[in-house]
């Protein structure tokens, strides 16, 4: 069963980046995270400030709109960041290697909904939306997620 978890209202890349980096610490080999939005809903940025976030220092983070894949070499293994945007099926994401990746990586998915039935279960759901001035984010996700992210409203 998913739960909504929480409901964030970030005002720019900033409180983007700051929120990305506390969800960092709480991240594991095995985690994924379905970045889903349209396109300018702070998706992208939200994945590059993970990134540096769990790397430790400014990395150059490429968006993965063509390669449809960057991996990172994180000390608890890798970070694959995938933009899926150019699949018409999710038999193309297999192909990448992602269920592999799936089960040892921790996985940062843009445009999810490419994945169709393949999405993991166990995966966490980050809806954003642009609206006006401001970008909303929803949380949402299966056990344990509520238990493993408790205190990151704090």
């Amino acid at each position: 069963m998913t739960h909504t978890l929480f409901a964030f209202s970030l005002d720019d890349e900033e409180a983007t980046g700051i929120l990305a980096a506390k969800i960092a610490t709480y991240l594991k080999a095995g985690d994924t995270l379905l970045l889903d939005g349209q396109i300018g809903a702070g998706k992208s940025a939200f994945a590059r400030a993970l990134i540096r976030a769990r790397l430790g220092r400014m990395e150059d983070v490429p968006s993965p709109t063509f390669t449809l894949v960057q991996t990172y070499d994180d000390e608890n293994g890798d970070i694959w960041h995938c933009d899926l945007y150019r699949l018409t099926h999710p038999d193309e994401a297999l192909e990448l290697g992602l269920s592999e990746a799936f089960e040892t990586a921790i996985c940062l998915i843009e445009w999810p909904d490419r994945l169709g039935d393949v999405a993991p279960k166990t995966a966490l759901t980050l809806a954003f939306e642009a609206q006006e001035d401001q970008h909303h984010l929803t949380i949402t996700g299966p056990s344990p997620w509520p238990d493993r992210l408790r205190g990151l409203n704090a």
